[in-house]
């Protein structure tokens, strides 16, 4: 059906966003606009732009950066004192002194909406269409609605609804926001089925997306609260929708968890809902690439293809996991930290490898990396054609004496910002059947996978006053499925603090680092280089060209307190 879709995309079944998206106008082009289509072309055609927008909101400077920049895991300095440095954004949004005419804050909003536009064309435009997939495209149109508006509800603080495109948006916040996306995703829950994921909306989508509302509802309620105050009856539904997906059995945690990241991830059990990046969606590879060096490249087929020396993680992440595993190092001791797959690590004698056998390791990178040597813009190689496979210098930065050789530390000190700070992360695969090297990724990149449903149900259970026996065994549950090595051995007593932190370790790099420090009363501590306390900073500010936008509706779009 993919391909299908991309035929329709490419005849520009699609949305035109005016307005800056604020008033999520649009022009619409309606069935007559695309003679000799069969019904079906264009159903497929019309739902296929509402999902098209994922791939565009989950890239590394948009909600990656919101998600994790701003938190204690990801931090981003001014690369040797100006490659990153992007007007200081990432140093503000790490530190939480983001403003209004943030650029990656405005293209996050601005692909959300067009994303949430697209949707109400699609479901103003299916109900004409006769196809028989014509109802379930346009329950799927409805939830994609309802997801975005979650993402605007919790980047933002509020979302816009209307149904007619002549329209002028409704904004809710609160209690009413809450409402609203419910009661969207139980009217389309009936209509969907368990057949068409992960990369499109299905009833176990539905009920993870009503599991992490509920969860997240007393935030969302009262989002500069002192203490969040977690309703019994909303952690009883998390319990209920965690529990019809974990008992559908068509769901299972991954026994490899760094299989969940690979480039060929769309058919794992353990996906619930995920951006569908495979070839002729046209996906990218950003996931794969930020973080690591530019002298770190993953495919021997393309001298071009190297990392962006982008985002390392803070000292006080990484120490969570030294002190959660001591005295056993952390790549020993549980097996989502590191994945060795260069055996240069531990036998030295080892630099030749196949081209077709070389891959990068995996999960958290630390000390003197090895990988493909490059000079003169070719990759060398070894007397018998092998690959050459040597320690890394930073040739490409024009510094070939600075060994690639990640530190612990890692600030915005000019020390702390060369170019070799910062434990680096290679969570997703870079893509191997790639036609660019970079762009065009395969990996689909999660949003809802099982483990997060047992932790969500465990971390219902613990909320609600259970006893921590159900949700130790949960927690334990996705711990001691990871055995293609040896699992991380079994946490023997569980509280909120020790889910956090194991959330942490299981999601990392994963966009929910943010609404999860929020959940827990973490966002306003103190971590590397941040020091803020301000509650407000807890949502973002609306872009100033959205306010600009809606300034002939006096009163309709307003600021956030504090920006």
């Amino acid at each position: 059906m993919t391909k299908k879709i991309l035929i329709c995309c490419c005849i520009y079944v699609i949305t035109l966003m005016i307005n800056g998206c604020t008033k999520l106008e649009e022009k619409v082009l309606d069935e007559s606009s695309v003679t000799g289509l069969t019904d079906t072309q264009v159903a497929e055609g019309i739902i296929a732009p509402v999902y098209a927008k994922l791939e565009d909101i989950f890239m590394h400077t948009n909600y990656f950066a919101l998600q994790e920049i701003s938190t204690d895991e990801a931090i981003l300095p001014y690369r040797g004192g100006t490659d990153w440095g992007d007007n200081g954004i990432y140093v503000s949004l790490h530190k939480h002194e983001t403003t209004s005419t943030d650029p990656n804050v405005r293209s996050t909003w601005n692909h959300i909406l067009q994303g949430i536009s697209r949707a109400i064309t699609a479901i103003n435009t299916l109900p004409a269409n006769k196809d028989a997939n014509a109802a379930r495209f346009l329950a799927e149109a409805r939830g994609m609605r309802a997801y975005y508006s979650m993402l605007t509800l919790d980047l933002f603080g509020l979302i816009f609804v209307k149904d007619d495109l002549g329209e002028t948006s409704k904004i809710l916040r609160g209690e009413e926001a809450i409402a609203y996306i419910k009661s969207e995703l139980l009217a389309i829950e009936p209509v969907l089925d368990n057949t068409t994921g992960p990369g499109r909306l299905t009833k176990a989508g539905v009920w993870g997306l009503l599991a992490r509302l509920h969860l997240n509802a007393a935030v969302y309620r009262d989002v500069y609260g002192a203490t969040p105050s977690f309703k019994p009856d909303d952690m009883e539904k998390v319990i209920e929708y965690c529990d019809k997906i974990i008992s559908s059995g068509q769901y299972a945690l991954s026994n490899d968890y760094f299989s969940l990241f690979n480039d060929n991830n769309h058919t794992n059990k353990e996906l619930i809902f995920a951006v569908d990046q495979r070839s002729n969606l046209n996906g990218h590879n950003r996931m794969a690439y930020f973080s690591i060096s530019g002298d770190q490249f993953p495919l021997p087929a393309y001298t071009g293809a190297n990392g962006t020396d982008g985002p390392g993680i803070t000292p006080d992440f990484y120490q969570t996991w030294v002190t959660a595993n001591l005295p056993v190092d952390p790549a020993a001791a549980d097996p989502r930290f590191y994945k060795q797959n260069l055996s240069i690590y531990s036998n030295p004698a080892d630099s030749c490898v196949d081209a077709a056998s070389f891959n990068i390791n995996r999960g958290i990178l630390r000390g003197q990396q090895y990988g493909l040597i490059r000079k003169s813009g070719v990759f060398l190689k070894c007397s018998d054609g092998k690959m050459l496979v040597g320690k890394l210098f930073y040739d490409t930065r024009n510094k070939p004496t600075l060994p690639v050789n990640f530190t612990e530390s890692i600030d915005f000190t000019v020390a702390g910002s060369n170019y070799n700070t910062g434990y680096r992360v290679e969570k997703y695969e870079f893509s191997k059947t790639s036609v660019s090297g970079r762009n065009f990724g395969e990996h689909d990149i999660v949003i809802l996978r099982l483990a997060d449903i047992y932790l969500m149900r465990a971390e219902a259970k613990l909320r609600k006053g259970d006893p921590p026996a159900a949700a130790l065994a949960d927690v334990n549950a996705v711990r001691a499925a990871r055995t293609v090595t040896t699992p991380a051995a079994p946490l023997t007593s569980i509280t909120l603090d020790l889910l956090f932190r194991e959330r942490g370790f299981e999601f990392y790099w994963e966009m929910v680092r943010r609404t999860d420090m929020i959940r827990f009363g973490k966002y306003e501590g103190s971590w590397t280089e941040k020091t803020n306390t301000d509650k407000q900073k807890r949502i973002f500010p609306i872009p100033q060209t959205a306010i600009d936008g809606a300034s002939n509706l006096p009163g309709y779009l307003l600021q956030n307190p504090s920006y």
